[in-house]
């Protein structure tokens, strides 16, 4: 079936006109402008964490306002390519032209879904930690394959990542770990991967190879700022040091540098121990706690809400993904009905239909809860 391009431009135009709505180049130049001053001044240095602050956010700012208008110039050359392979009747032309249709089309879309996100910590960087749950050896193995799929997917896309804490278990795989994934952004895309994920598979472990279900939890936070003010009194925090060790309980570290803190009013407890020194583990641990409690702290506020608005459902640690290797292969997303039929390249980093199916659910419950 031949290609409408002219019905399939229009539409990309369409979405484009919607996606500079949402980002405001008019407002975005004027930002970029004025961070430009503040990052000319002689003093900038003097003060790092501001300096650090503004160029950072000159940049994310600049990336956007590129990202927008080089997506409608890709669009103006994709238009031109199509009338030159029209005009000279020329098949491979217009064979090359559906090839970037496709390109385009998935470009405009990942663009419309970044516009989605406009959640209070979407921009932040994201904290993740895996848990692994009901099933055994087969659990923790599923945590260690998840932690592999979320660390294969910041790789494919260039973000920087950061393991902070990992906890092996005792058999095979992790009973937790503990990353950071310090890109804008992160926190908005990963945001939808939170909850309970299920494995059915023939186990490994299992010497009658019998099928196996197991579980895992994802747990996605914003990472804090020193903007905001989450002030933890230092009777309210109990820290237990130990060593730092590997599969197995190997000795990894031969001082006491690994940090266990425990919130004592709320009973959250985070633990870090890949950094170098007790201090910076300390450090770490602190951020992390901090960024728990100011979104139990939002978490709390829109509970309330929801109670006063008399909807006091709750969908926190519902089953959100399952993962079949046997007896057939699928991995589907029971909120947005997203499937692939390829667990292999979901495991090795492949989310991106995942992500972009959870965020458009994600802004359609808003949408209904509004």
């Amino acid at each position: 079936m031949a290609v409408d391009f002219t019905q399939a431009i229009k539409d990309l135009r369409a979405t484009m006109t919607s996606v500079r709505e949402v980002t405001d180049l008019t407002a975005l130049r004027a930002q970029i402008a004025d961070l430009e001053t503040q990052a000319a001044e002689p003093t900038l240095w003097e003060d790092q964490e501001r300096a650090q602050h503004i160029t950072s956010s000159l940049s994310r700012a600049k990336a956007e306002h590129d990202r927008v208008t080089g997506m409608d110039a890709r669009i103006d050359d994709l238009e031109a390519l199509v009338e030159l392979g029209t005009e000279e009747d020329d098949a491979d032309t217009l064979v090359e032209a559906e090839r970037e249709l496709v390109a385009v089309t998935k470009a405009v879309g990942e663009l419309e879904v970044r516009t989605l996100l406009s959640g209070e910590y979407d921009e932040r960087a994201a904290v993740v930690t895996i848990r692994s749950g009901a099933g055994g050896v087969d659990a923790a193995d599923f945590a260690e394959m998840l932690l592999r799929m979320y660390l294969r997917w910041a790789e494919r896309h260039g973000y920087p990542t950061k393991v902070m804490d990992t906890s092996y278990a005792e058999e095979a795989g992790l009973k937790s770990a503990t990353f950071e994934v310090n890109v804008p952004y992160a926190y908005g895309n990963l945001s939808v991967e939170g909850g309970t994920h299920r494995l059915v598979r023939i186990s490994p472990f299992d010497n009658q190879g019998r099928r196996q279900t197991s579980f895992a939890a994802v747990e996605v936070i914003p990472l804090i700022e020193s903007t905001d003010t989450i002030d933890i009194p230092e009777n309210e925090i109990k820290v237990d040091v130990f060593r730092s060790s590997g599969p197995g309980g190997q000795s990894v570290n031969t001082t006491d540098s690994a940090v266990r803190m425990t919130h004592i009013p709320t009973g959250i407890v985070v633990s870090m121990q890949n950094e170098k020194s007790q201090i910076q583990n300390r450090a770490a641990a602190l951020r992390v706690l901090q960024s728990r409690l100011l979104l139990q702290k939002k978490a709390e506020e829109a509970a309330a809400k929801k109670e006063l608005a008399g909807d006091i459902k709750a969908s926190w640690g519902d089953q959100m993904r399952s993962y079949v290797l046997q007896p057939y292969q699928m991995v589907k997303d029971l909120r947005t009905e997203y499937e692939v039929g390829n667990p292999q390249a979901v495991f090795d980093g492949d989310i991106d239909g995942f992500i972009e199916a959870g965020i458009r659910w994600q802004v359609s419950q808003r949408k209904h809860q509004d």
